[in-house]
């Protein structure tokens, strides 16, 4: 029986993108063998960082499809270490000077960690195993310090702060991040067709998912599309079109602190997702259904969202009554 023309047509879809990611991996591994080649991996007696070198690593995290934040701050932590290096050899024994040096600093443990993280990727990348050190070990949090702990209140009083100050984009940006718990990063998604559709499929990460849009935010996105003119395409955008930067929501999030009377440490837009994750849960109680929504590969990463403030763990210990 002959297969059907669709079956021969999927066939050869599936062949095409097998051999477009064995063509993507095999460049990449070009690209970090070139790398070992002209910095010398373990046969070099002494390493130095180069700017080629911190150039070559960006393509190369590029090639890895990793995310434009992810490749930002992983060259500017290299960069950071190569303007401290003066000109410096890299050895084991200066990676550990560095990395005491941030701890001196009082750079909190994970902030150390994220940039050990950067530079043990790049010496990955070059072939300098053993350069790499390990991180420093932290005890698993028990809660969230109170002076990042976004409440609901807090929450509702930047809004109206936004309104009164007629930024109607950004008070619409910070509900959408707030109610649909997604990262700043996928804003891009909320489109006109995401909002008619109710749903945004999302690709980042090496990963595709769809996010379900509540219908009053719909109704609501496709309202300040219609004042804006626009009929498709991205909703949060610049006069020109352009897509909004991370520094620029940022920044604007930052200037409504004074007037909403919230503490600048707490006003930033992942914290809005932490906020979504916590109220989340209180409704469904199941933390593998909120793993999905918020897109997380392990239930240990979305536990940290679900972190209280201390003043809640203080409480939760008064009640065994053990004090007597």
């Amino acid at each position: 029986m002959d297969k059907p023309l669709s079956s021969f047509a999927d066939g050869w879809l599936i062949i095409v993108i097998v051999r477009q990611h064995d063509a993507a991996k095999k460049n990449r591994n070009r690209q970090q063998e070139w790398a070992v080649r002209r910095y010398g991996g373990k046969e070099m007696k002494e390493h130095f960082v180069t700017q080629e070198a911190i150039t070559a690593f960006s393509q190369f995290l590029r090639a890895e499809e990793r995310e434009t934040a992810t490749i930002e701050k992983y060259s500017r932590e290299v960069h950071a270490f190569f303007l401290w290096l003066r000109e410096r050899a890299v050895t084991k024994e200066t990676v550990l000077e560095w990395k005491g040096n941030l701890q001196k600093e009082g750079y909190a443990p994970g902030t150390v960690n994220g940039k050990l993280s950067a530079l043990n990727s790049f010496f990955r990348f070059l072939g300098w195993e053993e350069c790499r050190v390990k991180f420093l070990r932290i005890q698993r949090q028990m809660f969230r310090q109170q002076s990042k702990e976004l409440t609901r209140a807090e929450y509702a009083r930047l809004l109206d702060a936004a309104r009164r100050a007629g930024k109607e984009r950004l008070e619409l940006l910070m509900e959408t991040i707030c109610s649909a718990g997604i990262r700043v990063s996928e804003l891009p998604y909320i489109t006109v067709e995401a909002a008619r559709a109710g749903r945004a499929e999302i690709a980042l990460k090496g990963k595709i998912r769809v996010i379900l849009l509540p219908d009053k935010l719909c109704r609501k996105l496709l309202k300040f599309a219609e004042k804006q003119g626009k009929d498709r395409g991205e909703i949060f955008v610049t006069k020109n079109g352009r897509g909004l930067s991370r520094r620029q929501i940022w920044r604007e999030m930052k200037e409504l602190c004074r007037e909403a009377g919230v503490e600048s440490s707490k006003v930033f837009p992942h914290n809005l997702r932490h906020l979504f994750a916590t109220t989340f849960y209180k409704i469904c109680r199941d933390i593998v259904k909120l793993a999905d929504v918020l897109g997380h590969s392990s239930v240990e990463t979305t536990r940290i969202y679900l972190l209280t403030a201390g003043q809640d763990h203080v409480r939760q210990l008064e009640q065994t009554g053990l004090i007597l």
